[in-house]
């Protein structure tokens, strides 16, 4: 039992890392369930069009957050290594991989935005309007695509801070801009302190302006402390990167980037399969996906204290460390996905009823969410395992334990029984979740066969 539990000190380390980052995606998701909370008062569709959107941003963000991923490897390997130049050039990387992303997800969504919405409405059951929802997701659309530039920027700076170990000011950040955007919401959705009600159309704005206030803090706040963040000079001075180093962080970010494209488009995919059994399931998904985001920071925040804890020590040539500290960590992030499951299986009947909407909608919703309680730990040591290889560089492993496992087994189960079954979506969805057990398997043997303990940056000088 002792290979699974850390001393007192292993858990101080943990903590000091993950907390912070919990505490901001708690806080985050918190207003993000208060934000679709009031826009849920303005009715079913309304709600609807933001969530089909959302669905679409969900994509860019991920892809973001995975084009990232590839020189953040580095960033952690050669911060533990104290290499300061090392940092600045993947900061460099960052940038053009967040430029690039903006610049096509930007054209997509203009030119092609409407039809996308188009795909996830379906006549279901309850009657609701399809054409309004339509017309609601386009002037949501049209006003959040001007939050993807701050987005972009703001987590080249979060990210290398985080993977510096500087997770605090992240986290502040995060608080500020997510009160920011509930305060905004308040005054521009319901038309207070003498502005109109704007309905979804304000929801859009007070989350571009809480974007902007959340960049200027990330990327301000570095060079006021250079002292505790020296590789922040003359980072953008110049945009050189080694020729070589560029071709590794390529060669290992790459399949992280298409990745999160394939994971997060497959997210979507597997949405727009579910809507084909009518609104009201789009609807309900929306609602237990706000609140189940609420529980699954725990596990999301453990993935990345693996990724940063492990990466350091990787980095730092303490291999056998790393694969001890990654066994107790995976334990951890499980044992605490059952106490988090639990908890969320207790408020499931609740919490739906904050939402204006249908009895219907909140039932199916109530039982969606009973769903993801009771997969929390299968999905908890899936993402551990994702970020015990990704730590090690294992990315074209990670690649086919993820995106492929998505595309290969979960999306066909789910056309096949959304388009050839009469299914009802809520066996649809448990079979097609509890498909990821499998995954669980493939990425136990993964992690033990400890093919990604590699120091990446022991021959970088």
């Amino acid at each position: 039992m002792h290979n699974y539990i850390g001393n007192r000190a292993f858990y101080r380390k943990l903590f000091t890392v993950m907390v912070p980052i919990l505490i901001q995606n708690l806080i985050t998701n918190f207003v993000s369930l208060l934000d679709n909370v009031m826009v849920g008062q303005v009715g079913t569709e309304p709600m609807s069009g933001v969530a089909i959107v959302n669905q679409l941003l969900f994509v860019f963000n991920l892809c973001i957050f995975g084009g990232l991923a590839g020189p953040g490897i580095f960033t952690a390997q050669f911060y533990g290594k104290g290499d300061r130049d090392g940092v600045r050039y993947t900061m460099r990387v960052k940038l053009f991989v967040a430029a690039g992303a903006v610049l096509v997800f930007g054209t997509v969504l203009l030119r092609w935005g409407g039809a996308l919405i188009g795909l996830f409405l379906h006549e279901g059951s309850e009657g609701l309007d399809l054409k309004a929802t339509l017309r609601f997701g386009q002037s949501y659309l049209a006003v959040m695509f001007w939050q993807m530039i701050p987005f972009a920027l703001c987590q080249i700076y979060a990210s290398t801070l985080r993977e510096a170990g500087e997770t605090m000011l992240p986290m502040k950040a995060g608080i500020i801009a997510v009160f920011v955007n509930l305060v905004f919401n308040y005054i521009f959705i319901f038309g207070k302190l003498g502005f109109p009600a704007m309905g979804v159309v304000g929801a859009a704005i007070a989350t571009v302006i809480a974007r902007f206030v959340e960049c200027a803090i990330v990327v301000i706040w570095p060079y006021r402390h250079r002292d505790r963040c020296p590789y922040v000079e003359r980072a953008f001075r110049s945009l050189y990167v080694p020729g070589a180093l560029f071709g590794k962080i390529a060669l290992m970010g790459l399949p992280l980037l298409l990745n999160e494209f394939l994971w997060s488009g497959g997210m979507t995919t597997l949405n727009q399969c579910y809507s084909l059994r009518g609104l009201e399931v789009v609807s309900a998904f929306n609602i237990s996906s706000t609140i189940s985001n609420l529980f699954f920071c725990a596990f999301l925040a453990m993935g990345n204290a693996i990724a940063i804890i492990v990466g350091q020590l990787l980095g730092a040539g303490e291999l056998e460390k790393a694969r001890d500290d990654d066994r107790k960590l995976i334990a951890f992030s499980v044992a605490l996905s059952v106490a988090v499951g639990g908890l969320m299986a207790l408020v499931s009947p609740l919490m739906p009823r904050l939402y204006n909407t249908t009895e219907g909608v909140r039932a199916l919703a109530v039982q969606l969410l009973l769903v993801g309680a009771a997969l929390m730990p299968v999905h908890a040591y899936a993402n551990a395992c994702y970020f015990t290889l990704r730590s090690g560089g294992k990315t074209v492993i990670t690649f086919v334990f993820d995106s492929l496992f998505t595309w290969v087994v979960s999306i066909p189960a789910a056309f096949v029984l959304s388009r050839f079954t009469a299914m009802p979506i809520l066996p649809m969805y448990a079979v097609v979740e509890g498909l990821n057990l499998l995954k669980c398997l493939l990425g136990f043997v993964l992690v033990r066969s400890g093919k990604w303990v590699v120091n990446l940056v022991k021959t970088e000088d």
